[in-house]
């Protein structure tokens, strides 16, 4: 376990003020193995990685309901797995439930097993209220503010994704194990509100630290791509790129970050590169949501530029064709239904689209199900009328609703796709009703953003078919 040293026993938790309710030495130590990795987003091939470690994690000691706790909500936080469809997955919180009354926990350890046990239920809110309890006295508990982080992410809370760090972030202190990183994740939320000379500041820290925080080279990406900087973007990714390609559960992203600068030039080949290279062989290796959305957003990005893609949508199927009756994420949703839609696939297409259809009648507590009737279906809907060459229609499901498809999650850069579907359908539309709203989309866009070449590009074919005057 040299790679992580010192992995913390249980005295040393004892003496972080976050007891562990076991007396295994060695589960406390994979307890922080598996955080470590999680929060360096890099499976250790030394330790066995996160599968491993959580494996030898359950032996160490069955009964352990931290142990439970990170492993069960590691599974849930991906949104790959229902409990609804995984029987698996469902035992495995009832699983850490019953353990966890079994025994005295600490408040702070049954405060995480109820928030894993909430988020298993769709209720990401009320899961990340719990996690925000345990913050408010145990502000050095990393476990809770990465899952809240990451729900946050998941619900479009910007500014609460924001300042939930900035509420901890004075008592991490350098002797902290992973303090550095906490940085990295405070930067995110901050550039996600705009602050971007905060945000680039807080993410060079932590890279001068630790130049291989992957997350920290994913916030400068993202600014460069906010402020349309593609020519820094591009030699950043590419002078740090032999820190952050090992680090597996992101490099695939930050690479789709790479060859969003390639698309913003119109330099489609060398995306298409990126894409078979780097990001499809991650996603057939992986399967995971991130790999996902990265796969189908470039590929419907480069086909919405008029791109021929050929057929990469049939590579993307296989995966997400699985997940059709999840609807775990709505994001993730919209993002399954490009790829069906673009393999021309109509069952699957049908398959969500009705699946998602009865679980927004009946969405008890899932905020999710409960955000499908007036965001998520109209959205999908739109996709669908967008690849039957409907413009008018996208036009009408979408301008209502676009200042609520942050409500879905992802993040401004991950969105914006949505904002190019409603500027491509307002640039084909026929009714003369919508005569104007290409140029007002893309005034917008303009002010926003200037000196994106995508948006130039726009531009030139609004004016070419008369609609910018």
């Amino acid at each position: 376990m040299a790679a992580f040293s010192p992995l913390r026993d249980c005295q040393a938790w004892k003496d972080a003020r976050l007891p562990l309710s076991t007396t295994s030495n060695e589960a406390c130590k994979l307890f922080d193995a598996t955080l470590t990795q999680y929060v360096k987003w890099t499976n250790d091939k030394s330790l066995g990685g996160i599968e491993g470690c959580l494996s030898k994690l359950k032996a160490a000691d069955p009964t352990f309901a931290m142990g439970h706790a990170i492993s069960t909500g590691l599974v849930l936080i991906g949104t790959g797995s229902s409990v609804k469809l995984d029987k698996e997955l469902d035992l495995a919180v009832k699983t850490m439930v019953e353990i966890s009354r079994t025994q005295p926990l600490t408040r702070r350890e049954q405060l995480h097993v109820s928030a894993v046990e909430t988020f298993a239920k769709g209720n990401f809110l009320k899961a990340s209220e719990l996690w925000e309890q345990i913050l408010r006295d145990h502000p050095t508990d990393m476990l809770a503010l990465k899952f809240s982080h990451d729900v946050y992410f998941y619900l479009g809370c910007q500014e609460q994704m924001r300042d939930s760090v900035a509420r901890v972030y004075p008592f991490w202190t350098p002797d902290i194990p992973l303090s550095s990183y906490v940085k990295g994740i405070y930067s995110f939320g901050l550039m996600e509100t705009n602050f971007y000379d905060r945000a680039e500041k807080l993410a060079k820290e932590a890279l001068s630290i630790n130049p291989t925080d992957a997350w920290s080279v994913h916030t400068i990406a993202h600014i460069h791509e906010m402020k349309a900087e593609i020519k820094d973007g591009l030699e950043f990714m590419q002078h740090s790129e032999t820190h952050w390609k090992d680090s597996d559960m992101l490099a695939c992203h930050n690479y789709w970050h790479w060859a969003l600068y390639l698309i913003e030039k119109g330099e489609y080949e060398a995306a298409l590169t990126i894409f078979d290279t780097h990001i499809l062989p991650s996603l057939q290796a992986s399967g995971t949501m991130l790999d996902v959305v990265d796969s189908c957003s470039m590929l419907y990005r480069l086909q919405m530029e008029g791109v021929s893609v050929g057929q990469r949508w049939q590579d993307v199927l296989p995966v997400t064709r699985k997940h059709s009756r999840d609807h775990i994420l709505l994001f993730n949703d919209a993002h399954f239904l490009m790829a069906s839609l673009g393999a021309h696939d109509r069952q699957t297409t049908q398959e969500l689209l009705t699946t998602l259809r009865d679980a927004s009648e009946s969405p008890g507590e899932n905020y999710q199900h409960l955000l499908a009737r007036d965001v998520g279906l109209p959205l999908c809907q739109a996709l669908v009328e967008a690849e039957d060459g409907n413009p008018d229609r996208v036009l009408e499901l979408l301008l209502p609703i676009r200042y609520r498809i942050v409500q879905l999650g992802g993040s401004n850069a991950q969105r914006d796709v949505f904002n190019q579907l409603l500027i491509h359908a307002a640039l084909n539309c026929t009714s003369s009703v919508h005569k104007n709203v290409a140029r007002s989309l893309l005034m917008e866009r303009d002010a926003l953003k200037p000196n994106s070449p995508l948006t130039e590009r726009l531009i030139r074919k609004a004016a070419s078919v008369h609609l910018m005057q």
